[in-house]
């Protein structure tokens, strides 16, 4: 959970600035905390605590107004009666690490995911989405192989996953859809020698930076384990204390213990 939000931070730099190389500085003055580290700290808070994951995503949403959400997303916030909105926007995706971790099977991983999608991206390709991710979390940390978390989520998904990131980038464009951010973000992971190379890998896409990011971030993290002490200390630094405390909480319980 940690390496996606160091992924959110570092990507927040390049989506109004997209970079089509991986040689850039991991942490700069530009760089922030975007919905994408506060939704993913909500669903972490959802699962310790036991919560509904609106009432999280509401709640933390509502403490941090102006991290960049989407405008359907906003208004569902601060709506007086919310109610899904048929996104198959990638903010589903974004923000679905934790369940990846505090699941112990398939079964349930793919349920929690949907369930953590649902509240606001219940088009099929939101849920879709989301469940692709935790089930790439899910798989990393129990250790399968690369070739085995693509095959598998392939097969669950019907993501292409077999394309190289050196046909990709060259025409990769700015896309917020999980269908058109998803395959490529888990790509990035797939093609990572290290959790840092994964996070490189996604920002030099040139699209979603910070969403890839922190995506392929949480997957890389899953299978190399936990990011490097000077990476977790520069996270701790950008965000807020009530943020980390949830965050190092989440990982202390699920990733530190993680099988």
């Amino acid at each position: 959970m940690i390496g996606a939000i160091a992924g959110d931070i570092i990507g927040s730099v390049y989506e109004a600035a997209p970079i089509k190389t991986t040689e850039f500085p991991l942490f700069g003055p530009g760089s922030r905390f975007t919905d994408d580290s506060v939704m993913s700290v909500a669903v972490a808070a959802a699962i310790l605590d036991n919560r509904l994951y609106a009432q999280a995503l509401r709640h933390y949403g509502r403490r941090y107004p102006d991290a960049g959400y989407g405008g359907n997303f906003h208004q569902w916030l601060f709506s007086p009666d919310p109610s899904p909105y048929h996104s198959f926007g990638n903010g589903s995706a974004m923000r679905v690490s934790p369940v990846g971790y505090a699941c112990d099977r398939i079964e349930t991983v793919l349920a929690e995911a949907a369930r953590s999608a649902r509240c606001t991206h219940d088009h099929p390709e939101g849920i879709r989405g989301a469940q692709a991710v935790a089930l790439a979390v899910f798989l990393a940390r129990r250790g399968m192989d690369k070739t085995a978390v693509r095959d598998e989520i392939e097969r669950r998904s019907g993501y292409d996953l077999r394309r190289r990131l050196a046909q990709i980038r060259p025409i990769y464009r700015f896309d917020v859809s999980c269908q058109g951010s998803v395959p490529e973000a888990i790509i990035c992971f797939l093609e990572s020698a290290d959790w840092e190379s994964a996070v490189r890998n996604a920002v030099s896409l040139g699209g979603d930076s910070d969403t890839q990011a922190c995506i392929a971030g949480g997957i890389a993290e899953a299978f190399y384990g936990p990011v490097p002490v000077t990476v977790r200390e520069q996270v701790k630094a950008y965000l807020t204390g009530e943020l980390w405390e949830v965050a190092a909480r989440f990982h202390r319980r699920f990733v530190l213990h993680s099988d």
